[in-house]
């Protein structure tokens, strides 16, 4: 095992988390909200910590070769890394009583489980609530292969770092180069992220909310940046927009290439994929004539709200609508 190229990377990638806190930081003057000095402090001890690891670690090109046992190891380290440097803008500013509530927030974030210690979710800085957002965003499609995308020095043995890193047995190599598979993933993953933004405007969210919450639904999350959550809108048109979204992103994203190069009967073809709409349909019907009239008169109100919880759930993305447990 080389450690000296382990911590090499995992340098790299703390070097990329430190720039993208430059985000936060124009949020922060844009909405004026005081909030400024815990991502100067944060990028600045991030991508020293990172420079350092980089420089003081160096790797020849030709030492690149990435093993799997090596793979394994630097996506493990490199998640370890990015959580604890993610956690530092919460836990320099006051809406965190500790470092470990910080870091609670920042792992739940960079895995998109979507469980917050917050309490009073509106009462933080629009800074902050975006870092929450954006964090979920990157977890969502992965670090590793957001750095196989843009970094062209981990390009080399990148196969590896991408076995370790997607979630499947058999990781769809769309591409000969893993480099040009990781660009297509991310640009597929961006371009929808971009429309949905676009529809939730369109219906008249506020500008930071439709971006946080299309941050937070492509990566299945859920973090909002009510406390409610989306319950806090009550409108129809945000509660099924959402839904199809969150459906398109529990659906494998090497689907969404195919069905956007010209492909779509690719999409029809995938058992997995049919099994999961399948699914939702049964639940949802199941769901919808359980709390028809003990709950709601309206069948339109019952199918809503089943719907949408049902989506939410199996997606495990935790957005909600409705009190359920009162169901």
């Amino acid at each position: 095992m080389r450690w000296r190229l382990i911590i090499n990377m995992s340098g790299v990638l703390t070097i990329a988390l430190g720039i993208t806190m430059i985000l936060s930081i124009i949020i922060g003057i844009f909405y004026n909200d005081n909030t400024i000095m815990p991502f100067v402090r944060s990028m600045t001890i991030t991508s020293i910590c990172g420079l350092l690891a980089y420089f003081f670690c160096p790797v020849s090109n030709k030492s690149k070769h990435i093993t799997q046992r090596e793979g394994m190891a630097i996506v493990a380290t490199g998640w370890t890394v990015i959580c604890v440097f993610g956690s530092l803008p919460f836990y320099f500013d006051e809406s965190f009583v500790s470092f470990i509530d910080a870091f609670f927030e920042s792992v739940s974030g960079f895995t998109t489980t979507g469980s917050s210690v917050l309490t009073n979710i509106e009462a933080v800085s629009k800074s902050i609530l975006f870092w929450r957002s954006f964090i979920q965003w990157l977890g969502g499609m992965g670090i590793i292969v957001l750095s196989l995308a843009i970094l062209p020095f981990l390009g080399v043995g990148g196969m590896q770092l991408f076995k370790a890193e997607v979630p499947s047995p058999a990781p769809d190599k769309l591409k000969p180069r893993i480099r040009d598979t990781a660009k297509i993933l991310w640009k597929v993953y961006l371009v929808i992220t971009l429309v949905e933004v676009f529809l939730l405007l369109l219906g008249g969210m506020s500008f930071f909310d439709s971006i946080c919450h299309a941050f937070t639904t492509m990566p299945t999350g859920g973090f909002s940046t009510k406390n409610i959550s989306i319950a806090h809108y009550n409108q129809w048109y945000f509660d099924f927009v959402i839904i199809i979204f969150m459906i398109i992103a529990g659906i494998n994203f090497t689907l969404h290439y195919q069905f956007l190069t010209g492909k779509p009967l690719t999409i029809f073809k995938d058992v997995e994929l049919r099994f999961f709409i399948l699914l939702i349909i049964i639940f949802t019907s199941l769901i919808t004539f359980n709390v028809y009239e003990s709950v709601f008169d309206k069948f339109s109100e019952a199918f809503r709200y089943s719907f949408f919880q049902v989506v939410s759930i199996i997606t495990t993305t935790g957005y909600a609508t409705y009190d359920y447990e009162l169901w």
